[in-house]
């Protein structure tokens, strides 16, 4: 009961976080929900969350979504996926956990003392995208290798937001499919994600208001310190 309610609040922190940062949501809560619930009902609820988050972002901003530059991503991000979901029933989980951890703390480190943006050849570009996948269908949390991407090929602040949270309505619905088959929907998982619907409802309307009263880049800096303890909540 304790873990479940810890599990809510994990929801409403990240995705007011979120909606304030426009990243990190999915890769701050999932390490902790792992720990609070266990890696396949933290990856059943967090991608019903995501999606329904990302799904009212893309309707409120469709006109600025570039359809081009939407199904390049889907199409390397799922070439990824279906390695990233293969991966996770190969590979010992302890073994992944591990990799996702050191990750989230080297994109942590990375974003608070390496602020230059990187210009990498397009085939380069075209990997990352297939790695977010992997990462994405093993941990719901490829939006940080994503951003590499969006960030080379949308230069429109409102395109970028659009497009990318199109990317996750789509590849998210797929997950849900594949949720269904591999019969991850029970009594806990439904219950816990028709109670996240609160905290989402709060969490952006929450998010929408402190973005215009706060400083960005001091809320972003905090950010960044909790996805270090996100990832190092993995290791110990």
């Amino acid at each position: 009961m304790v873990n479940d309610i810890l599990f809510q609040l994990v929801l409403f922190f990240s995705n007011m976080i979120q909606s304030i940062t426009g990243f990190a949501g999915t890769l701050l809560a999932m390490p902790f929900s792992i720990r609070l619930v266990g890696v396949v009902e933290a990856k059943t609820v967090l991608n019903i969350f995501t999606l329904m988050a990302c799904l009212v972002i893309s309707i409120q901003n469709r006109r600025y979504v570039n359809y081009k530059v939407l199904a390049k991503m889907a199409a390397g991000m799922l070439i990824g996926m279906v390695i990233g979901i293969w991966l996770f029933e190969q590979v010992p989980l302890q073994i992944l956990l591990t990799f996702y951890a050191v990750l989230i703390i080297l994109i942590a480190i990375k974003k608070m003392f390496w602020k230059k943006e990187i210009t990498l050849p397009g085939w380069v570009m075209v990997m990352v995208l297939v790695a977010a996948g992997i990462i994405h269908g093993m941990f719901l949390s490829g939006g940080a290798l994503l951003v590499i991407y969006a960030v080379y090929a949308l230069k429109d602040k409102a395109e970028f937001r659009a497009t990318i949270s199109a990317v996750w309505v789509l590849l998210n619905s797929l997950l849900i499919v594949m949720s269904y088959q591999a019969a991850n929907y029970n009594t806990a998982t439904i219950k816990a994600i028709l109670i996240s619907m609160i905290p989402l409802a709060l969490s952006v309307k929450i998010g929408n208001i402190l973005y215009k009263k706060i400083n960005q880049q001091q809320f972003l800096k905090v950010t960044y310190v909790l996805l270090l303890i996100s990832g190092a909540s993995l290791l110990f």
